[in-house]
């Protein structure tokens, strides 16, 4: 059969177990989508939000990859492991003895901008390979520290040694380094035993679809499940163009707006109000073409 010239994006309630990767190309061949792509990866055992691009929305998947994430996290006090997380091999274990009232005392410490030296088991890339593969081969690369920002961290609960939070914040944050973290200072040393991704910018776990859902319904009720490309970039400011600005614009050529600031972006819509991409303030002050859908 072939491929789909389908456009959206799809907010996919990624299941444990399976890559972001696999979980891309199922909803791929479900949809039978020429093309497609993600706005940033869960690991295996995680859970929670995925929004995927398809056909022309991955065109402004790179907005959402700096986007303030909400997780549903669960640390097991008491055991450390070689990656931080329920998938590798526990290297300590400790007795605990650690209340809410201790919990609540430490967790200021890691909310507002903190330092985090990411994990050895990452995609962060050295000498053009990612970090796990030297992993994998027992090598210790030093890391440097990398500064980010935790907007709030919320105690949910503390059942013997599993301690769950739900922490808001922005680009960059290892939520298994931070259990991690969390459980040295509390001195009985945590892994990050569950994880459920609630919210990514804008979008919230509520408004998404499983796999399962997907392969239930037809392809006609399927479409229906998808977010025009626009709801990426909801937040930039929006540009109405006339027919002459519009002509331009798809042509290459930048134009003229009073109020301008160079740098800034702004999201396109042709007299019909139909969104046709993203333009960016050049040195000039005019808008330029940055991002456009196929005409």
């Amino acid at each position: 059969m072939a491929k789909r010239k389908v456009d959206g994006v799809l907010l996919l309630d990624k299941p444990e177990g399976i890559t972001s990767n696999l979980a891309l190309q199922k909803a791929k061949r479900l949809y039978n989508a020429e093309k497609a792509g993600h706005t940033g990866t869960l690991d295996p055992f995680a859970t929670g939000l995925l929004p995927l691009c398809l056909g022309e929305a991955t065109k402004f998947s790179q907005f959402l990859l700096n986007a303030d994430k909400v997780y549903l996290a669960e640390a097991q006090l008491g055991v450390r492991t070689t990656t931080a997380d329920p998938e590798g091999e526990v290297i300590e274990t400790r007795p605990v003895a650690v209340t809410e009232a201790d919990v609540a005392a430490v967790l200021p410490r890691f909310i507002g901008a903190i330092d985090q030296v990411p994990p050895m088991h990452s995609a962060l890339k050295r000498d053009g390979r990612p970090l796990y593969e030297y992993a994998r081969k027992g090598i210790e690369i030093e890391r440097q520290a990398r500064r980010v920002q935790v907007y709030d961290i919320e105690l949910v609960a503390l059942r013997g040694d599993r301690l769950t939070l739900r922490v808001h914040s922005g680009k960059g944050l290892y939520v298994r380094t931070l259990a991690e973290d969390i459980g040295a200072v509390l001195a009985c040393g945590a892994h990050l035993s569950a994880l459920r991704r609630e919210e990514v910018g804008p979008f919230a776990i509520a408004d998404a679809v499983t796999l399962a859902e997907l392969e239930a319904i037809d392809p006609e009720q399927r479409d229906q499940e998808l977010l025009p490309p626009d709801c990426l970039i909801d937040d930039l400011p929006r540009l109405d163009l006339d027919i002459e600005s519009t002509w331009q614009i798809c042509h290459g050529q930048s134009i003229w707006r009073s109020g301008l600031r160079v740098g800034d972006l702004m999201r396109l819509y042709d007299p019909d109000g139909r969104f046709i991409g993203v333009a960016e303030v050049d040195l000039e002050g005019k808008a330029a073409p940055k991002r456009l859908l196929a005409s």
